[in-house]
């Protein structure tokens, strides 16, 4: 083994200016990249706007940063790599540069007080009221769906759909009745934890007519895949029409266009998520298969296990996994179309 230090070995010192011109071109294209890359669905709220320029910013602070430490890594790695004869050489005794570890200890932190700072005005501006009083909707959070209050007329109603009017503060009081959940729309931007025991609130302002999907964004038990719903945000007039429609209860004049079709319902209400069912090409496990436990079974035992699943629990399965709120977000109708389906198709032969 080499008693000293040894010459030094040839191109021991790299040249920084190529560090530097390797890691700018690849800052560029990265972010360059990062701007262009459609990360988030449509936006559809006031608050989603600054949301997105902070990812933005966080982008465009974040990427030249992974950059110099990817660059200088593999910079090191190929300008510095031991080579044939060097197994037994000892490296070149070196001491530590102070402005340097300055400088790199002062640039991250400058930057991130920066983020921090600009990152909390902007939470500080999505959370603030508006002029004026934001509309109150209650949402509350079940194992495996969501139900939306209202105040209308004195008292409050309900409702699986989220209705929403355009270009008004809306103030969400989050609950749960059971375990942990997590509503979020993603067009909104904004989402936070529903906990059992706490009203948790936040303000958004839709800025965009539309439909855009909920969803439960905290594992919440075998069927949190299919705690979703949708967000409507209507017109003023619209929402004030759909609030009087929901105050007055469900129509019951027979449907305009004939019976509803239960094979479309059977997918169209999540239950092919979760179960198994030939007839529909249904490969879900997280219910029972139907084929199995329907067969030859009345209507009426199967129109309880939609209007009360935890009635009778197949075995091998736990209660409180199927939604249990079918009965208010199907009508009558599409309830009796459902049952008959699923008689018809797992009659036993």
């Amino acid at each position: 083994m080499s008693s000293g230090p040894g010459p030094e070995r040839p191109l021991a010192r790299a040249d920084w200016r190529q560090m530097v011109a390797i890691g700018a071109i690849a800052s560029a294209l990265g972010i360059a990249a990062g701007l262009l890359i459609d990360w988030f669905p449509v936006a559809a709220s006031k608050e989603a706007k600054p949301i997105d320029t902070l990812w933005d910013v966080l982008i465009i602070a974040s990427v030249p940063v992974f950059v110099l430490v990817v660059t200088v890594v593999l910079f090191s790695v190929w300008k510095f790599r031991m080579r044939p004869g060097e197994e037994l050489m000892d490296g070149p005794p070196i001491h530590g540069n102070t402005k340097l570890e300055i400088v790199w200890t002062a640039i991250p932190a400058i930057l991130l007080v920066g983020l921090c700072t600009y990152a909390f005005l902007v939470l500080r501006d999505v959370e603030a009221k508006a002029t004026g009083e934001p509309l109150p909707v209650r949402v509350v959070g079940q194992q495996f769906s969501w139900t939306f209050f209202y105040k209308a007329g004195g008292k409050e109603i309900a409702s699986p759909q989220l209705y929403v009017p355009i270009n008004r503060q809306v103030e969400f009081t989050i609950q749960s009745r059971d375990v942990l959940h997590d509503f979020w729309v993603p067009a909104f931007r904004i989402k936070k934890d529903a906990v059992p025991g706490l009203n948790i609130t936040y303000r958004v302002t839709p800025s965009r007519l539309g439909d855009y999907p909920i969803v439960c964004a905290e594992l919440c038990g075998l069927g949190h895949s299919t705690m979703r719903g949708t967000a409507h945000v209507l017109t003023q007039a619209r929402y004030d029409a759909q609030i009087k429609k929901l105050a007055a209860g469900p129509s019951k004049a027979p449907p305009a266009q004939g019976a509803p079709d239960g094979k479309a319902l059977f997918t169209s209400a999540g239950c092919n998520g979760c179960h198994t069912l030939a007839d529909a090409k249904a490969t879900g496990t997280t219910g029972p298969d139907l084929d199995k436990v329907l067969k030859g079974q009345t209507p009426d035992f199967i129109k309880t296990s939609i209007d009360d699943p935890n009635k009778e629990i197949a075995p091998g399965y736990s209660g409180g996994i199927m939604p249990q709120n079918f009965a208010t977000t199907l009508s009558g109708a599409e309830v009796d179309a459902l049952v008959k389906y699923l008689s018809d198709v797992t009659k036993g032969g």
